[in-house]
């Protein structure tokens, strides 16, 4: 399913939706810049698979595509995430008055199990992976990754200007990163001394290059624009595979990997929760769950 390319309505023109490219265009107008290639690559491979019309579609025709989803080996999670977008977009074709039913309704999201204990690496993996980066660029990406817990989203839009040091007197300076989140919601987030001191070597070498002005990107491609997404998802899948973490290690487990440190060693979960821009402290605290230090299995004669 791979090779689909996204969705891309033949007319833009965002009126009443009186076709399916115009309820899809309008629709995904209404979603976060981060997440429309995504949303318009899973209703692409909706309509290809089912050949229907949005308006004639049949829920016989989400049940094939999802069976055929799981027959293809996709995880739950990627299928829930996939018959989320379909149902976003009937709900919003049946808001609008375009479709007369809402055919997703009927279909609930499937339960994903909670396999977080499994993303977490130890802190001795995330020093491995730290240590094999094979260039300044990528030690300072993994560094980012680990010590702000940013997305992959918020680091591809970090422009040199979201940098800004902080000084404080008799102690080397440190530094406030300026994250963009989802829904364009910013936070700022104090990291350490290490992490300015790398980042001021990050831009010598870049205004050498001439770039790292104000407006170019922190962590840039050979181009000058910044990091696609899959090149950074392989820059730390090859980091990883190199310190010999022999899982699939995403750029996410580095987010994972700050949270549930960071409460070992006795941050606050508020504190956790405001630097990794959660919703709610429930989000945060799945992670002092994720690694338990007892059980009353212990307690067992076993």
């Amino acid at each position: 399913m791979s090779d689909i390319t996204p969705y891309v309505p033949r007319d833009d023109r965002i009126t009443n939706a009186n076709s399916d490219d115009h309820l899809i265009a309008l629709w995904l107008r209404s979603k976060a810049v981060s997440s429309k290639e995504a949303y318009s690559r899973d209703i692409s491979q909706f309509l290809l698979f089912t050949g229907v019309e949005l308006t004639t579609a049949k829920l016989d025709d989400i049940w094939s595509w999802l069976d055929h989803l799981e027959g293809e080996g996709l995880a739950v999670s990627s299928r829930a995430r996939k018959l989320a977008s379909v149902k976003s977009l009937f709900s919003f074709g049946h808001k609008v008055g375009y479709l007369s039913f809402n055919v997703g309704a009927a279909i609930s999201l499937p339960k994903i199990p909670d396999m977080l204990a499994q993303r977490i690496l130890t802190e001795n993996e995330v020093q491995d992976i730290l240590h094999t980066a094979d260039s300044e660029r990528n030690s300072v990406l993994l560094r980012l990754f680990y010590s702000t817990g940013a997305r992959v989203s918020e680091l591809v839009t970090l422009n040199w200007e979201h940098v800004q040091e902080k000084k404080i007197p008799g102690s080397p300076s440190e530094c406030i990163i300026t994250l963009i989140g989802k829904g364009s919601k910013t936070r700022n987030v104090l990291v350490p001394a290490s992490i300015w001191s790398i980042l001021i070597n990050l831009r010598s070498a870049e205004q050498h290059a001439g770039f790292g002005s104000l407006k170019d990107p922190v962590i840039r491609s050979a181009k000058g624009g910044p990091l696609s997404r899959p090149q950074i998802w392989r820059i730390v899948r090859k980091a990883a595979t190199m310190a010999g973490v022999d899982r699939a290690v995403s750029p996410h487990w580095l987010r994972h990997a700050h949270a549930s440190h960071s409460l070992d060693h006795g941050a606050p979960t508020h504190l956790v929760k405001e630097t990794l821009g959660h919703k709610s402290l429930t989000t945060t605290s799945r992670y002092s769950h994720a690694r338990p230090d007892d059980s009353s299995g212990k307690y067992l004669d076993v």
